[in-house]
């Protein structure tokens, strides 16, 4: 319930805001990258996946942990969007 008497929170900034999506994601991806590059080898998927395309073992742990990264990202990013307060309009969906 909104107390009317007690002043709101102020928001947080837009630099604020991406920390707190971007750094998460980043500590995510580094652990995922480290558990899965110890299991699997970046030249023994580039063998099965593009067999016809030279890749280095450096770009693959690159490739990965970017990809990695990317999704940890947009997970991060679309709970920080649903964490948002709603505007206090009236309007409901009933």
């Amino acid at each position: 319930m909104i107390d009317p008497d007690r002043p709101s929170p102020s928001r947080p900034s837009a630099v604020q805001r991406l920390g707190a999506v971007a750094w998460p994601s980043f500590f995510v991806a580094m652990v995922v990258s480290a558990l899965f590059f110890s299991v699997f080898d970046p030249l023994a998927l580039q063998r099965i996946g593009f067999p016809g395309h030279a890749v280095s073992r450096a770009f693959g742990y690159s490739a990965g942990f970017f990809l990695a990264w990317l999704a940890t990202f947009s997970a991060c990013a679309v709970t920080a969007l649903l964490l948002q307060p709603g505007t206090d309009d009236g309007s409901s969906l009933e």
